[in-house]
């Protein structure tokens, strides 16, 4: 069997050591870019020492190649058993905190914004998610060791990337995730640090460029932020500015510059986070420009 212990990069490469050793090419990575459909891997344990990824709880992996700036979903292989003991968070850096809570919102925020508005339950449930993790990682960040803080993050991220808060959805592409592989494979930055600069300016652009976007803004506005008004465009910016503050309060780095990157690789990263036009179906479709102009604007 394989052991993991570690966060979503130790259980993701776990999971596909576990698949590997009954690979029939020579190939690793080659195993991952055709990844799916194996019907043999070692069982896999994991103990779960960061809140983010929801790893523990779902058959995908995310495997980097830093050779080739590659950094691919693969679909790999579940753990037989996860053992998620809060207080085995207690000693995660606050900075690590932040970014592993803004990964957890991504995770929703991937599902939620969709053009299926009959979903009820799985937008309550995406919902009260997004509210719990802007409730507890601010205590979590204050007292390191509160123990209801750390379990209901640690909840939280199982059950966002598992699935069930997109039930009676339609694959997004997820959009921000798409782009922000690009950023982490061409410069190894923490996944929900890039997660939370691109996600308040994709919002935007979104909106700019669809107003038939504006209802689920609207929503979210109400039903996460509680937010109040008649003027639907006014309730949608400050939605996103809300969010945006929220993340900046948790110290996490709002923009690409504070990071040490400019627009050198855009081009490229846009042309790779739209491969087989995988954007075409998002929430707002977006076309390779338009990812550029969103990068640009995280800058």
């Amino acid at each position: 069997m394989i052991l993991a212990v570690g966060g979503g990069s130790t259980i993701d490469c776990s999971k596909a050591i576990a698949c590997g050793v009954f690979y029939e090419g020579d190939d690793l990575w080659q195993m991952i870019v055709t990844s799916g459909g194996f019907s043999k891997a070692l069982p896999l344990v994991d103990v779960l020492t960061l809140s983010a990824t929801g790893s523990e709880f779902d058959g995908g992996g995310v495997i980097s190649n830093m050779k080739l700036n590659e950094k691919l979903g693969a679909g790999l292989t579940f753990p037989t058993v996860s053992i998620c003991d809060p207080t085995y968070t207690f000693t995660v850096s606050p900075y690590q905190t932040a970014a592993g809570s803004a990964d957890i919102m991504s995770h929703i925020f991937e599902g939620y914004f969709s053009r299926e508005d009959d979903c009820e339950l799985s937008d309550g449930i995406a919902e009260t998610i997004l509210k719990t993790v802007m409730k507890y990682t601010p205590i979590a960040l204050r007292d390191p060791e509160n123990y209801s803080a750390r379990a209901n993050l640690m909840s939280c991220s199982s059950v966002a990337c598992s699935g069930i808060p997109e039930y009676g959805k339609e694959d997004t592409g997820w959009p921000c995730h798409a782009m922000e592989h690009e950023l982490s494979a061409f410069y190894d930055i923490t996944h929900g640090v890039g997660l939370a600069i691109l996600t308040p300016r994709w919002m935007r652009f979104i909106l700019k460029k669809d107003p038939t976007a504006l209802p689920r803004f609207v929503r979210f506005a109400k039903n996460v932020f509680g937010l109040e008004g008649k003027d639907d465009q006014a309730l949608a910016q400050e939605a996103i500015d809300r969010l945006e503050a929220y993340f900046k309060s948790t110290g996490i780095p709002m923009t690409l510059r504070e990071l040490n990157i400019d627009e050198e690789h855009f081009e490229v990263m846009a042309d790779h986070a739209n491969r087989n036009d995988r954007l075409a179906h998002a929430f707002v479709p977006l076309t390779r420009d338009d990812v550029v102009e969103i990068y640009r604007a995280c800058l």
